[in-house]
């Protein structure tokens, strides 16, 4: 299974594109309209992505608000679903109680994320902040352990070593709790 947001034939006419390898993967096109063209499917993917998240961070979100829903389902998702995915998973980091708290004030910039994070405005938690936090509290509740099936990496639901690798990158220590 392949996917692209180009038009291949065009692509194959304008010599951009091997001929052979279009033919090996034009056997069953599936054309999928992006999701701005969709906005139906964005509560039923927010719930799915909510539920996925919290599952695998180990959180009870129960409650997601309809103002939130509404300004997902305006927004135009120009990252199309991995945008509203990577989206949702860090409103689940961001979100301490049982009702989601996503940041949807953010969806009005246009900046890409590096940019945001590093301009962003007082009061606002940066991606990277929030990452750290997460990982701090997993590691608190763990008991400084990162590996294991009580570990922190269990806990946020990821590998030993990718836990490590942002730990690494975010300047967290090992036996720091």
């Amino acid at each position: 299974m392949a996917a692209t947001n180009r038009d291949l034939t065009a692509l194959v006419e304008d010599r951009q594109f091997r001929a052979d390898l279009f033919y090996r993967l034009n056997v069953f096109p599936i054309t999928v309209p992006p999701l701005r063209e969709r906005r139906d499917d964005v509560p039923l993917l927010v719930r799915y992505f909510v539920q996925q998240y919290a599952r695998r961070m180990n959180r009870r979100i129960t409650t997601i608000p309809s103002e939130t829903i509404q300004a997902l389902t305006r927004y135009h998702w120009p990252g199309n679903i991995r945008e509203l995915q990577n989206f949702i998973e860090r409103a689940v980091i961001l979100t301490s109680g049982t009702t989601l708290e996503a940041p949807v004030r953010e969806l009005k910039r246009a900046a890409p994320k590096a940019q945001v994070e590093a301009a962003a405005p007082s009061g606002v938690t940066t991606l990277a902040e929030a990452e750290k936090e997460a990982i701090l509290r997993a590691l608190e509740e763990s008991g400084g352990r990162v590996g294991g099936e009580q570990g922190a990496a269990a806990r946020l639901g990821m590998k030993r070593t990718t836990l490590q690798a942002k730990m690494r990158k975010l300047g967290i220590e090992s036996g720091r709790v």
